[in-house]
C-alpha cells in the first residue's frame, strides 16, 4: 500500500480517538463535541501531533486535556503523541457540535446561543450580560440569572420562574 495512504489511515484513526476523549469540566462532551479539538496530523518522524484549543486563555482544564488525550492515544498504539495548543483562531461557542448542544441540554446545562460578533475593541461591562436563555428542563424563557459564574467560568446560574428549577447555561463566547 501507498506510504500516503497508510498515513492518511494512520491520521484518521488518531482523530476516532482523540474525538472520544472527554471533556474534564463537561463530561457529557467530547472535545470534538466541544469544538477544541481541532487538528490531527503526522510529524516529519510519524509521531501523531494533537491541536487542542482552550475555550479561555488560562482554562484550568488545559492540562488534563492533554494528558487524557495522551493517555488514550498511547493506549491506542500511538507511543510517540504529543499534543499542541493552538491560540488562533480563538475558541468560539459555535464550534460546540449540534450532538454538543443536545447533550448539553440533556444534562441540564443550557447550551449557548449563536456567539457574539465583535469587530475592534471589545469594551468592558460590569453589568450582567443580556442573554436569549431557555429552561433546559421545561423550555420555559422565564428564567433569572442568579450569577454570572456557575460551577466553572464559562457557565453562568441561572433558575427558571416556571419550573423553579436552577440551571447552569454555557456562556456565549
Amino acid at each position: 500500500m501507498v506510504p500516503a495512504v497508510l498515513d492518511q489511515r494512520r491520521v484518521e484513526r488518531a482523530r476516532a480517538v482523540a474525538a472520544t476523549v472527554t471533556d474534564p469540566e463537561l463530561p457529557m462532551l467530547t472535545l470534538h463535541d466541544l469544538g477544541v479539538l481541532r487538528e490531527v496530523a503526522l510529524d516529519e518522524d510519524g509521531g501523531v501531533v494533537v491541536a487542542i484549543t482552550p475555550t479561555y486563555s488560562g482554562c484550568p482544564a488545559m492540562a488534563t486535556m492533554r494528558d487524557d488525550l495522551l493517555h488514550r492515544l498511547q493506549a491506542a498504539g500511538f507511543a510517540e503523541a504529543r499534543v499542541r495548543v493552538a491560540l488562533e483562531p480563538a475558541w468560539t461557542t459555535d464550534w460546540i457540535t449540534p450532538e454538543g448542544r443536545a447533550a448539553l441540554a440533556e444534562a441540564g446545562i443550557s447550551p449557548p446561543g449563536p456567539a457574539p460578533r465583535r469587530e475592534g475593541p471589545v469594551a468592558l461591562s460590569l453589568s450582567p450580560t443580556r442573554r436569549a436563555v431557555r429552561c433546559p428542563r421545561c423550555g420555559a424563557d422565564d428564567v433569572a440569572l442568579t450569577s454570572e459564574f456557575g460551577s466553572t467560568a464559562c457557565k453562568a446560574m441561572y433558575r427558571c420562574r416556571d419550573c423553579l428549577e436552577p440551571f447552569d447555561h454555557l456562556k456565549e463566547i
